[in-house]
Formats: structure tokens, sequence, C-alpha cells
């Protein structure tokens, strides 16, 4: 089975609703379907086709994508000076894929030609740096803002649950770079998994100049409807024994120690209500 597929969209902004419309966006942008990254814990396969997938997407996550290739085309009709851009909820714009494919070049030129109010852009993915003279050039046009994911600090928790991403030294390193050059770029605890809630807030807090917001891991005992995290990350804690941090009461005394380090820490809708700004 090939990696990298191609297929063409009937559209490509979606206005937004629950989470995300909470947060203040009006629409998403979405440039693939499925993604490379595959982390255990991922929210998007447990849509189903409510998040635009195919069977085959849910039933093998993370291990083809599908890129809109005419993305960048589709881009320049629909983008409208007042629209609040999530890039993405469904999928990082630089998982692994990305790299060979470069589709996101060709999407920041579009909304560099046709820049909406604001256009926030959530990855993981250290390839973020390689479009950054586009970065700069979109942050004069537009509100820019990049939301860094780091959900731990510890290299055995990353390993176990998400192993195609890049270290926490390195993610530290990214959002660093992104700051320097301008680019107002927050420190994510999203989805907060096992960690060393001090030395992540403080580390996050010193990479991206005190800009930190989060997340905790979504469960369905509290979230009846919507996502939730995939049974995988699920299968993990139990082999490693943390099962409590898939605990709503255990993650918010995590949240209320993540506090205690930064005063203004938000999470939720209200976290990622800064990017919408």
């Amino acid at each position: 089975m090939e990696t990298v597929r191609h297929s063409e969209a009937r559209s490509i902004l979606s206005p937004v609703s629950g989470f995300i419309a909470e947060a203040g966006f009006t629409h998403s942008l979405t440039p693939a379907r499925n993604c490379t990254f595959g982390c255990a814990y991922c929210y998007v396969p447990t849509l189903g086709i409510y998040g635009g997938l195919k069977q085959e997407d849910w039933q093998k996550w993370g291990q083809f994508t599908t890129f809109k290739s005419n993305a960048a085309a589709l881009l320049r009709r629909e983008l409208r000076s007042d629209q609040k851009i999530y890039c993405s909820p469904l999928v990082d714009p630089y998982q692994p894929a990305e790299e060979a494919e470069r589709a996101m070049p060709g999407i920041l030129d579009a909304v560099l030609a046709h820049p909406p109010r604001t256009l926030a852009i959530q990855t993981r993915g250290l390839l973020i740096l390689r479009d950054l003279d586009r970065l700069q050039n979109l942050n004069q046009r537009t509100r820019l803002r990049v939301s860094f994911s780091i959900p731990s600090n510890r290299a055995e928790i990353l390993r176990w649950y998400e192993p195609r991403c890049a270290s926490f030294a390195e993610r530290l390193e990214t959002i660093a770079a992104l700051g320097k050059a301008g680019i107002e770029t927050y420190a994510t605890l999203a989805p907060l998994l096992p960690c060393d809630p001090e030395e992540l807030t403080r580390a996050a807090m010193e990479a991206s100049g005190g800009l930190v917001i989060g997340d905790p891991l979504h469960v369905r005992s509290v979230k009846r409807q919507g996502a939730t995290t995939r049974e995988a990350a699920f299968r993990i804690a139990e082999v490693r024994e943390h099962g409590e941090w898939f605990d709503p009461a255990y993650q918010e005394r995590i949240v209320a120690r993540i506090k205690n380090v930064a005063p203004g820490f938000l999470t939720g809708p209200s976290g990622f209500a800064r990017l919408a700004i």
C-alpha cells in the first residue's frame, strides 16, 4: 500500500462547530485525510465519517495519507478577509509525508495572496521551519499564530504514544526558532500525557516566552459525543501502568500543578481562543 495518495476535494475551507467554534474560529483548513504521524491517542479516527474519513482511514490510521491535490487552487477561491482559520483539527499539516509532498508552500502562497483575518497552524512537526520565509511574509499580512504540541517531557512517553514525532528538545528548539523569527508561537501541552508537569511547563514557558496553553486527554466518561482518545492509547496506558492519566479528576490535579507554575495557563476552548484573537 502506498504511503501517499491524492484526490481532488470539492472544497477546502469548512465552517467549524464544537470545540474549534467555541475557541472563536470560523473555518478549518485540512490539507489531507489521514496522518502519517499516526499518534496512538489521536482523536480523529474516532470521528469516522463525521471527520471526513473513509473506513480505510480509521481502520489503518497512520499508514497512509491522502493529500487534497487542488487545495491551493480551492483556497484562492474560498478565502475571505473576515475568516479565522484553524489548520488543522483533522491532520497535522507538517506530517512526515509533507516533506516530499510539499503541499504547504502552495497553501501558504494562496493564503498570502488572499489573507484572512487570522490563520492558526497546529503542528508537532519540525518541518514547519522549512517554510519560515513564507510564514514571516504571511505574518506581515494577517494574524498568524502557531500552536506547537508538546504533550510530555519524558522521552519514553513520546516514544510509546507518538514514535514518529520529534524529541522534547527538538520541539523546544523549534518553538524558540519560530518565536525568534517573529512568529507568535504557543507551546501547547496537549494532549497532556504522563509527564513531569512542573518541568514540562517551565521548559515550555522558556521556549515560547510564556505563551503556553493546553488540554487534557479527551475521555468518553466526560465527553459523551464527538471526538475522544483512541483505544490504542488506553492499551498502552494499561501495559505501562499509568492509566490514572486518563482519569478526569487526576487530569484536573495535573492542570492545577501546571497553573502553579504558569498562573495564566488555560485549557480547552478558552486556551485555544488565544490562537483566534
